[in-house]
């Protein structure tokens, strides 16, 4: 598990701690890092890259202080450290207009990465609410994801949820210019 100093929430305030997260990489990385601490090689082969390129990534967490080491142990010689993520979760500050949202770029290529024959619950529903329901439903959803978290096992195969409950722009167009 995380180690017991893991703050709760990180917050990204610097450009070098959005260059950090931005990466799809380093994403894969710190959801690796999500329950339990790991080694490099230990990250190099969950994530199917390099050592020299797992290393690299993990440098740059490390310095942006998304990640920290929590233990080291020597082995034949060399001192093997383990990497942890340095909060539960990280809050990432308001793209802006027009903005990607580095969250929401992850997640769907995750989705696009994932076996296309695996069980998958994806839905879009286009919803007409009050601001007291939307407030309502954003906060359901957070609860819920917030229950689900703390019932995770990390020696079961990782999950992922992803929600985003938003009100689209005014005179959006939907895909094929049709109204």
């Amino acid at each position: 598990m995380p180690a017991d100093d893991q703050s709760e929430t990180f917050r990204v305030t610097t450009d070098e701690q959005l260059r950090a997260v931005s990466n799809l990489t380093r994403h894969r990385i710190m959801a690796v890092l999500r329950f339990e601490p790991a080694t490099i090689t230990q990250i190099a082969e969950r994530v199917g890259l390099a050592k020299g390129s797992s290393s690299y990534h993990v440098r740059l967490l490390e310095k942006a202080g998304l990640v920290k080491v929590v233990r080291t142990r020597k082995v034949r010689g060399v001192v093997e450290r383990y990497y942890a993520m340095t909060a539960r979760s990280i809050e990432l500050p308001d793209p802006g207009e027009g903005g990607p949202d580095v969250l929401m770029r992850h997640a769907v290529a995750d989705l696009e990465a994932s076996p296309a024959d695996g069980e998958r619950h994806v839905r879009m529903a286009h919803l007409r609410l009050t601001d007291e329901q939307f407030a309502e439903l954003g906060a359901r959803l957070h609860a819920l994801a917030d229950e689900y978290r703390k019932l995770s096992d990390p020696s079961l195969p990782d999950t992922s949820l992803v929600f985003a409950l938003f009100h689209p722009a005014q005179g959006a167009k939907p895909e094929g210019g049709a109204r």
